[in-house]
């Protein structure tokens, strides 16, 4: 199943509250639960204006439509292609 990155610009998002995360978080999952099993939040990234999401799903439409129910920006999305780590630098 495909990997995307989301970005979400967020204006001060570093500044929000642990309160206010978790709403956001309750809003994300409510969404998630009603769209089905196929799509799934792995983790998210605060910066100072921007979340970054990490989700598996079958299609960007249905990340789009996660954002539109949820009411969140989705300002760019981007599948995942390779993952590298510090152990792709092994020699196999």
């Amino acid at each position: 199943m495909p990997k995307y990155v989301i970005e979400r610009e967020i204006p001060e998002a570093g500044k929000l509250s642990p309160q206010q995360l978790q709403a956001i978080s309750q809003k994300s999952c409510g969404v998630l639960k009603q769209l089905g099993p196929q799509i799934q939040w792995l983790q998210s990234y605060v910066t100072d204006d921007k979340i970054y999401c990490v989700y598996i799903a079958p299609n960007e439409a249905i990340v789009r439509q996660h954002a539109e129910q949820g009411g969140f920006p989705a300002n760019r999305i981007a599948e995942v292609k390779q993952i590298i780590d510090p152990t792709t630098a092994e020699s196999t």
